[in-house]
């Protein structure tokens, strides 16, 4: 299987299995061990402490982070998905993503769409900017934007290359009621054909989800 995505078809096949999967940071555990079995379409909500593991897991799932034990297997079409080429497969929002502040909105993810090897970048980076209602502001450099819209822009970074698998990491932080709008008519369109992890403890977001995994972990401030 390709390790460039352009643009996943809606009905392509995702399976998503944790087992025993868990992770320390020192003598901290940072995610106590946790085992489920997904697939698309659909949206889960995972919860619980903070602490406890939230964020921790969904860089896991994307590739980011490095489990300590146990696993975590994406499949796609059949085929697993190495941790290192699942940027091509995941979309991934948190609130700890970035972008060059010399650089434009658009400009922004016109620069990811390309590193992503995308067809037709400008295209993309315009339709995914017109999905979170920042197509008004493409011209604006980043510092211009409110922390909503920054919020906003990491919604239309993971939305980009339309993957199969989209983790978002508190999604709904710092948006006002039309921002948390646009975000519930995103999930809605997106559970029909992707599989959606959202990790929140905010009752608005968490309830946009059919499926619920809740972390039991006490949280990095307790030694294991």
């Amino acid at each position: 299987m390709s390790a460039v995505l352009a643009s996943a078809a809606p009905d392509t096949a995702v399976a998503l299995e944790a087992r025993d999967l868990t992770h320390r940071y020192g003598r901290r555990t940072g995610l106590e061990p946790v085992s489920f079995a997904l697939g698309a379409p659909g949206v889960v909500a995972i919860t619980g402490a903070n602490g406890s593991g939230k964020s921790t897991l969904l860089r896991i799932v994307a590739g980011l982070l490095r489990a300590t034990g146990g696993t975590a297997v994406l499949t796609v079409e059949g085929h697993a998905i190495a941790p290192a080429e699942r940027r091509c497969w995941v979309g991934y929002a948190a609130p700890e993503l970035s972008f060059y502040d010399e650089l434009s909105v658009e400009e922004n993810l016109v620069f990811a769409a390309e590193a992503r090897g995308l067809d037709a970048p400008a295209a993309a980076a315009a339709a995914a900017l017109a999905r979170v209602g920042l197509d008004s502001r493409a011209g604006d450099r980043v510092p211009a934007l409110s922390s909503g819209m920054k919020q906003r822009l990491r919604l239309a970074f993971a939305l980009l290359h339309r993957p199969p698998v989209l983790l978002l990491d508190e999604p709904g932080s710092h948006m006002d009621d039309e921002g948390r709008a646009t975000l519930a008519g995103l999930v809605e369109q997106e559970r029909r054909a992707r599989l959606v992890l959202i990790a929140t403890n905010d009752e608005r977001e968490w309830r946009l989800a059919e499926q619920r995994i809740e972390l039991r972990g006490r949280g990095l401030g307790h030694p294991a």
